[in-house]
């Protein structure tokens, strides 16, 4: 597996990552003794990154990942994410909040759900508009200084909250949304991290799963799934978009890959400062996704994806009205 260094400040990690988020709420149902085997087959093939956040089940998914890496916890660079208040009596309700005070109370907990006594890179999950970045930064700052984090990143923000925050602490990695249907942060965010030596992580690099081609309507998805909901799996929108994966699907078979390669190998082939995380249930798909590593996309196959699923062929936005932003990741 090849490793990558995310940022200036030097933080080392497997080419491809372990998102952990298909194991909540939002993908449908899991297995934890099927989550414990598949982070164990993690270890045994090289991929040693691990995401996880705290809103996560809430909080069952970090408590698992503590499990799974016991004993082998210094084999692994461990993420995880604060940023939420979770309304004890609907975990489905949350709201942002970047206040110091959760900053530091959401390390606690973390920490103890993981079994740890840091972690490696701490996220705020969703930047609140409410508080300044500065004063949020500088409580995650405070953290690296304590010993609990190792570097700090921010998931999903601005170019300009981007500067302001590293401005006031160095960071470390940038999280957000990026896949052959998701380019957004193509205009500003992933110019403004080379300039700045910030690292990128990819989250739902397979278009949440859409771009393996496993998915051909709504039947396919488990009733408790929130892509049911999300506009770009709707009837009109999925029937166009269909196309689109299946052209990644006829690379595949030409390259002797999978769709999900393909999606895969597309994203490490934008730069060797991103680092994609496709999310798992199953260890079969963790090995699937893995070997995209091995496969190298030439620029002439890249440049054909970039304008068969260019932004404007896909349907459907990114989210529905509805604040699902705070949910989809």
């Amino acid at each position: 597996m090849d490793r990558r260094t995310l940022g200036s400040q030097g933080l080392e990690v497997s080419a491809e990552g372990l998102g952990c988020m298909g194991m909540t709420w939002a993908y449908g149902p899991a297995d934890e003794s099927t989550g414990l085997q598949t982070i164990e087959r993690a270890l045994e093939l090289g991929v040693t990154f691990l995401d996880t956040a705290e809103i996560y089940g809430p909080f069952t998914n970090e408590e698992l990942v503590g499990r799974a890496i016991a004993g082998h916890r210094d084999e692994f660079e461990l993420a995880t994410k604060f940023g939420f208040v979770i309304d004890p009596d609907d975990s489905l309700r949350r709201s942002v909040d970047g206040r110091p005070e959760n900053v530091k109370r959401a390390i606690d907990g973390s920490l103890r759900r993981l079994g740890t006594d840091h972690v490696d890179l701490y996220y705020q999950h969703r930047v609140d508009p409410d508080v300044p970045i500065e004063e949020t930064v500088g409580a995650m700052g405070e953290l690296v200084e304590a010993g609990k984090v190792r570097y700090i990143g921010l998931s999903e923000p601005s170019a300009e909250t981007i500067r302001r925050a590293h401005a006031t602490h160095p960071l470390t990695a940038v999280q957000s949304e990026y896949s052959l249907w998701t380019r957004d942060p193509e205009d500003e965010v992933l110019p403004t991290l080379r300039e700045l030596g910030i690292g990128f992580v990819a989250y739902s690099p397979l278009g949440r799963g859409f771009l393996t081609g496993a998915i051909r309507s709504l039947d396919d998805l488990p009733e408790d799934d929130w892509r049911r909901k999300n506009p770009r799996f709707q009837e009109q929108a999925l029937e166009e978009n269909l196309r689109l994966a299946d052209r990644v699907g006829e690379l595949g078979e030409q390259l002797g890959g999978s769709a999900a390669q393909v999606a895969l190998a597309w994203v490490l082939a934008k730069g060797e400062d991103i680092v994609p995380i496709p999310g798992t249930k199953h260890a079969e798909r963790l090995e699937e996704n893995a070997a995209a590593a091995d496969l190298r996309l030439s620029d002439e196959q890249v440049a054909e994806l970039d304008e068969a699923i260019s932004p404007e062929a896909v349907r459907g936005a990114r989210y529905d009205d509805s604040g699902m932003q705070l949910l989809g990741d």
